[in-house]
């Protein structure tokens, strides 16, 4: 506890305990028949405490108050329950029959013996009701009821601030990240300011635009941490959504929020196809009264309550420098110009360059710091780190093959290589040579590879990946693509976002699924259809990275759509002599080969794919004889592989084999 929160708590206490002793003294008084007698008053602390501003910040009169106190001196202090019990009369008019005297507090006896005693204090819309500070007794008469004060309230009121345990399903804490940007602050100031100068008593909800959801959250907490608030965020969908079990819940978190200072933050990623929790979050917007903020960019509807929309810029190359120096100090000189290069391809958050500084640290230098981390380590965390909610929304392929596996004409080869001369270079050209500054569209770099199956295509982006270092995604645009009308933007916008990040190689395969020719909208499913295409193709174009779209047929696609990509890259059917090349590669060096004729091979009229499933299942019969693969093996699986495609096998392709 700081210095500053232990002078609070001892100062709470002692109020709290001078408050007592006042009210048990006038009840003293009232006892002995001298209710009009004026006892000493509590005197004034200088250092501010829990009771006043408990009393403050609700507003209580007099009499809610000493009821407060009373509630709190029965669970605190026995002299209470004592005096109360010699206080209470019995409620029966038949003294035959009269039980032992009820020694915790009722509405009856406050009335009877604290001054300006009034019914509506404990009225359902009362504040000591509404605001959760008392809880009364469920059945009896309602002036006999006892009245007992709020766990949390009795703690807080001795100087512990603490979340009443019935939120702490739905309720979790966040921390500010321990860097950040120039550009973050200033977010940061401005939703401040949104608050600071609220000219209602109720201050306006934040609504932080842009960036990654997780950024915001980091956000959202220095927000309120500025603010001298502890923020929560708050779980939806653990949230119930009867209002009978919801309601109560948010009366605890408006009292909590007035007592410990403390601020909602509310997630609205993906809530657009959730109307109850659109309905829940504008509820949540109108009802409490502290401040909330709104993560996202879900469109609320008309409030009740004002809103402010705060964006937030994503981190500029010099903000990213800026704070990998900060976090790597004097080992940021040592990296010999590869800093530059993670900072051009990845736009992490500043905990996740804290959190990889630390990393490269420890595994480097055995857990101590101050020593120099590896570039090459650096920038393998840096890609781990990027990789962040993609791994659920796409297929991560290890990019195993290199240039030496891939068996193209030389013209393809080439354009590859411009491919990834392209990435490589594209910080560069586009920030350092001012293209970007120029226009900011059509900077994305976006390929089409068009050829059969078993072709390489896949193989082809394999290797790029491998090149470049980066990771590779498959994404199955047929499986993305929906009939709900605005589901497939949803899907893009996910993989994208999450891309962003690290400028992953993004493979889309089966463009067909969604860039079919489409000559003319006949319905209201083909202008939607045209949004999606349009939809990505802007995404693509603004996207960091590499995406690869794929297709079997090009003369399938619309040609506007592929005017609007950088390369073209046809995959032919292998020719007799690339064939041969892909036999002779096919098997890794630990496979036993015996006598093998590659020419022969060759004249197997099928593509790499199918080349690479017959060497696999010839290496199996092998195997299962605990011989090398021989002529025969690759036979018997080329029949196999025929069967599966609906077709034989002809005697000019296996003459002589064996």
């Amino acid at each position: 506890m700081t210095e500053t929160g232990a002078n609070w708590r001892q100062a709470s206490a002692q109020a709290l305990e001078q408050a007592l002793e006042s009210l048990l003294g006038r009840l003293e008084l009232r006892l002995q028949g001298e209710g009009d007698a004026t006892p000493e008053e509590p005197q004034e602390h200088p250092e501010p405490n829990a009771l006043e501003q408990l009393l403050q910040r609700f507003g209580l009169t007099t009499f809610e108050r000493d009821l407060l106190l009373l509630c709190a001196g029965f669970e605190l202090d026995r002299r209470f329950g004592d005096l109360i019990g010699r206080l209470q009369k019995p409620h029966s008019g038949d003294l035959r029959f009269v039980e032992p005297p009820r020694r915790t507090p009722d509405f009856s006896l406050a009335l009877s013996i604290l001054d300006d005693g009034h019914w509506s204090a404990l009225a359902p819309h009362s504040v000591l009701r509404r605001a959760r500070l008392i809880e009364i007794e469920a059945t009896g008469p309602l002036a006999s009821r006892s009245i007992t004060i709020e766990e949390v309230v009795l703690h807080y009121l001795t100087g512990l601030t603490q979340l009443d345990e019935r939120l702490l399903p739905f309720l979790r804490p966040v921390s500010p990240p321990s860097l950040l940007t120039t550009g973050q602050e200033q977010t940061i100031n401005r939703a401040v300011a949104a608050w600071s100068q609220a000219t209602t008593s109720r201050p306006p909800a934040i609504q932080l635009l842009g960036l990654d959801e997780a950024t915001r959250r980091g956000l959202a907490a220095a927000t309120c941490f500025q603010a001298g608030l502890t923020p929560f965020v708050l779980d939806l969908d653990a949230l119930p959504q009867a209002a009978v079990e919801r309601e109560p819940l948010l009366d605890l978190w408006a009292r909590d929020a007035i007592l410990g200072d403390l601020a909602l933050v509310v997630e609205l990623d993906d809530l657009e196809t959730h109307s109850t929790a659109l309905k829940t979050t504008r509820r949540l917007v109108e009802r409490l009264p502290g401040c909330v903020i709104l993560s996202g960019d879900a469109v609320l509807g008309a409030t009740d309550r004002s809103l402010a929309r705060v964006e937030a810029a994503p981190a500029t190359q010099a903000e990213q420098h800026g704070l990998w120096t900060a976090a790597l100090g004097p080992a940021a000189l040592s990296l010999n110009g590869q800093l530059d290069r993670l900072v051009q391809q990845f736009t992490l958050t500043p905990s996740a360059i804290r959190e990889i500084t630390d990393e490269a640290h420890g595994e480097t230098h055995g857990g101590t710091l101050g020593g120099e981390p590896d570039a090459g380590e650096l920038w393998r965390a840096c890609r781990r780190h990027a990789r962040g909610g993609l791994d659920d929304l796409a297929q991560r392929i290890p990019a195993a093959a290199s240039w030496d596996h891939l068996v193209l004409p030389e013209p393809q080869l080439k354009v590859l290589r411009q491919v990834a001369t392209h990435v490589r270079q594209r910080a560069r050209v586009y920030e350092d040579w001012g293209f970007a500054n120029r226009s900011p569209r059509g900077l994305g770099i976006s390929a089409l590879f068009a050829g059969t199956s078993g072709t390489g295509k896949t193989m082809a982006a394999e290797v790029l990946a491998g090149e470049l270092e980066l990771d590779l995604y498959r994404i199955d645009l047929s499986a993305t693509v929906s009939k709900y009308i605005g589901e497939t933007e949803k899907n893009l916008r996910r993989i994208f976002d999450a891309a962003e990040a690290s400028g992953a190689i993004l493979l889309f395969d089966e463009a067909d699924a969604l860039f079919g020719k489409r000559s003319e909208v006949k319905d209201s499913h083909d202008r939607y259809a045209n949004l999606e295409i349009s939809y990505l193709l802007q995404r693509i174009e603004a996207y960091r990275g590499l995406a690869i779209l794929t297709t079997n047929l090009q003369r399938n696609l619309d040609d506007a759509f592929v005017r609007r990509l950088r390369f073209i890259l046809q995959f032919p059917h292998p020719g007799s002599a690339e064939r041969a090349a892909i036999w002779q590669r096919i098997f890794p060096p630990q496979t036993p080969i015996d006598s093998l004729d590659t020419s022969k091979l060759a004249r197997l009229s099928v593509t790499g794919g199918h080349i690479k499933s017959i060497a696999l299942h010839a290496a199996v019969l092998a195997a299962d004889d605990n011989t090398g693969v021989t002529m025969r093996h690759v036979l018997q699986a080329a029949h196999a592989e025929y069967a599966k495609l609906g077709k034989s096998l002809s005697d000019g392709e296996v003459k002589g084999w064996i």
